[in-house]
């Protein structure tokens, strides 16, 4: 079966922001409360999109709205805070 492209960036950019509440779920909380949250996870922020870009490839990933999408709706919890 052929996987459609879209679908499977938008599926990883999901999953791997989801991953960060797994392994960090009071950071999480403490960003929330604080108004901290870019901040507290930009490490993780920045391995994970080089593992997006990786394996979707650079244009895939800056053409879609996927990854911002999977931060504000996933890590953010439906805020918008990352552009």
């Amino acid at each position: 079966m052929v996987q459609d492209p879209k679908q499977k960036a938008r599926r990883l950019a999901r999953a791997l922001i989801s991953d960060m509440l797994v392994y960090h779920p009071e950071k999480r909380q403490q960003g929330i409360r604080d108004g901290t949250l870019p901040q507290l996870f930009r490490d993780e922020i920045d391995k994970s999109w080089q593992e997006y870009v990786e394996q979707v490839g650079q244009e895939m990933a800056q053409s879609t709205p996927y990854w911002t999408e999977a931060l504000n709706e996933i890590l953010a919890g439906g805020k918008t805070l990352f552009s």
